[in-house]
């Protein structure tokens, strides 16, 4: 959290600045008055690396746009040590005026110092995996089956196993070293992701890949005892960075799936540390009808641009004062941490990336989400017969769930909305992440959970017949109309076939009906699963953002999987009920018997 130093400084820029309306001034400062004092983390370089993260060699092929993807350079690996490097490209400088190398020398260099990314990996096929699970069984639909069965044998392909060298000689390279293989999302991400991880395990579980699954939340495990947190992704560049917690989620499909409580008893220490985490350094006191209450947010003390995505950064932030680039670079930072990034949930004014401020945002799904892992975490307890630790985290529900309502919940609109700190404002705007509560469970009364779906049937989020877009706003933004993203599709879908409502459980079944065929269709035309969907188009992939639309995709696969596991017995690849394709060969059989 930035210190109430900082914010003044900020302030003063911005009253010079002529650029900058009045009201943007006023905002900002009043910021500064909202926000508890600073935690004890401190702006900090994306990471310790004078190469990868910081330093005259990022910058400069950074700057040249020597790749198509800025992620390019920061994923190769180090030929030599990384002072050795350093030194070289050093000398290489003081060849040329103001120490800047042609691109042509810049390219030299790097085919002299790095290797292309990718080979930290070794070739790898989860050993547990087999070809006939369970629950393709339960698929009445001929072809759903068949391309359930093609979502099975990816993760095959998706499988990753680090070689040694990434444990023995960690300096020359950017992965982060992990104990157990992976399975990665696909495409650019070519090492593994946290939240991605969520339906990947849950995929993976699915498929009876239990020993690939475990190894990777011990993986997650691990990187919490070291870093007291789980970074975004594999790589160091992401290391002051998280993303929404969902371990504890994790630990809990892997318990119900296993029944294995000696897992769950070394695991809990380690989730408990990851919850502390966020609640001393992503945590926010906001004021509500004379209470102040705590809340999470995303807040990520980074001052630069983001090392995979540092010519964009850099370019957005082009012509504004020195305090509020470093602003903007933390905001995205924070952006990426919160997975959406980027969105119009995260735009101050204007709805453009360059007024994002996603540290002065109150998300309601982050907080639903901490609000199931406290769930989680009291029922952990009660497994393995601690009443009181159980009980400590019941009352952190009681004043999550206030919280929630006092500051998040309209019971008008019949919704959760994220809670602007700069203007002490709801953000009306319609997002999946509205209803987020609703599949977490936390609510305190039955009505809000009927209210939540009447706000869903009253916007027009409904109106697609390819998925929930992520927003009603075409920002040119990923995480933003036209685009339909599987967690979220996943999220509402399970939020809603747990409403006590057949209303609500028939609307889940139509979601998932509709997503299903989005993602049978593309794969009919493309023969791959994306990350993204475009409502507009049958089996059309989503665009926009920092990046083309990536092939693989873990979390595609892992939502895929579990609404072909629940509806199996109903969802049709035609769009026609499963009943209406046994029945119909039975009545032409009958009419050609009356001819």
């Amino acid at each position: 959290m930035t210190s109430g130093r900082s914010h003044s400084r900020a302030c003063a820029l911005l009253l010079l600045s002529l650029t900058l309306t009045m009201h943007t001034l006023v905002c900002f400062c009043l910021a500064a008055l909202t926000l508890t004092p600073p935690a004890s983390v401190q702006a900090a370089s994306p990471c310790d690396s004078e190469i990868f993260c910081t330093g005259p060699i990022l910058q400069q092929v950074q700057n040249a746009k020597l790749f198509d993807d800025d992620k390019y350079f920061v994923d190769m690996k180090l030929r030599a040590a990384p002072d050795v490097v350093s030194l070289a490209f050093h000398n290489l400088s003081k060849e040329f005026p103001n120490a800047t190398v042609p691109p042509d020398r810049l390219k030299g260099f790097l085919s002299a110092y790095f290797e292309e990314p990718g080979t930290e990996f070794e070739s790898w096929t989860p050993p547990d995996w087999h070809e006939e699970p369970t629950f393709l069984g339960r698929i009445a639909d001929q072809q759903l089956r068949d391309w359930a069965k093609k979502i099975h044998a990816l993760w095959k392909s998706l499988g990753r196993k680090m070689r040694a060298g990434v444990q023995d000689h960690p300096e020359l390279h950017s992965l982060i070293y992990a104990p157990h293989p992976v399975v990665v999302p696909g495409g650019r991400f070519r090492e593994f992701y946290y939240w991605d991880s969520y339906w990947v395990v849950n995929g993976l579980l699915l498929s009876e890949m239990t020993d690939t699954a475990r190894g990777m939340i011990q993986n997650f495990l691990h990187l919490v005892n070291r870093y007291g947190f789980i970074p975004n992704g594999g790589r160091i560049y992401y290391e002051r960075r998280s993303q929404p917690p969902f371990l504890t989620l994790m630990v809990e499909s892997y318990y119900h799936a296993t029944k294995d409580k000696e897992f769950l008893r070394d695991a809990l220490p380690t989730l408990e540390k990851e919850y502390s985490f966020w609640m001393r350094n992503r945590s926010v006191a906001v004021q509500a009808n004379g209470v102040e209450h705590v809340l999470n947010r995303y807040h990520v003390q980074v001052e630069s641009p983001r090392p995979e995505s540092y010519t964009d950064d850099v370019e957005l932030a082009e012509g504004l004062p020195d305090a509020l680039k470093e602003q903007l670079w933390m905001d995205l930072h924070s952006g990426a941490e919160s997975g959406w990034d980027f969105s119009s949930r995260w735009f101050l004014d204007n709805r453009t990336l360059r007024h994002t401020r996603t540290s002065q945002i109150v998300p309601s799904d982050l907080n639903a989400l901490m609000c199931l892992n406290e769930k989680t975490l009291a029922f952990f307890h009660t497994v393995l017969g601690d009443g009181a630790a159980s009980d400590r985290y019941d009352r952190a529900v009681t004043r999550r769930l206030a919280a929630m309502e006092s500051v998040l919940w309209d019971p008008g609109s019949g919704a959760w909305f994220d809670y602007n700190l700069v203007t002490n404002a709801k953000n009306r705007d319609f997002y999946p992440s509205n209803l987020a509560p609703v599949w977490a469970r936390c609510y305190s009364r039955p009505e809000m959970g009927d209210l939540a779906v009447k706000y869903l049937k009253g916007t027009h989020a409904l109106d697609y017949h390819n998925g929930v877009p992520s927003s009603l706003f075409e920002s040119g933004q990923q995480w933003d109309f036209p685009n339909a993203w599987p967690p979220l599709q996943h999220m509402l879908i399970d939020g809603l076939s747990k409403l006590p409502s057949e209303d609500a459980n028939a609307l889940a079944f139509t979601l998932a009906q509709r997503w299903i065929k989005t993602n049978w269709m593309a794969y009919v035309k493309y023969e791959a699963m994306f990350e993204k969907y475009d409502v507009n188009g049958d089996g059309k992939p989503g665009g926009g953002g920092e990046y083309e639309v990536q092939l693989g995709f873990g979390w595609t696969n892992g939502v895929a999987l579990q609404l072909l596991n629940q509806y199996g017995d109903r969802l049709s690849s035609g769009g026609r009920s499963v009943t209406f394709d046994l029945l119909m060969p039975l009545v032409v059989s009958a009419a050609l018997a009356f001819m």
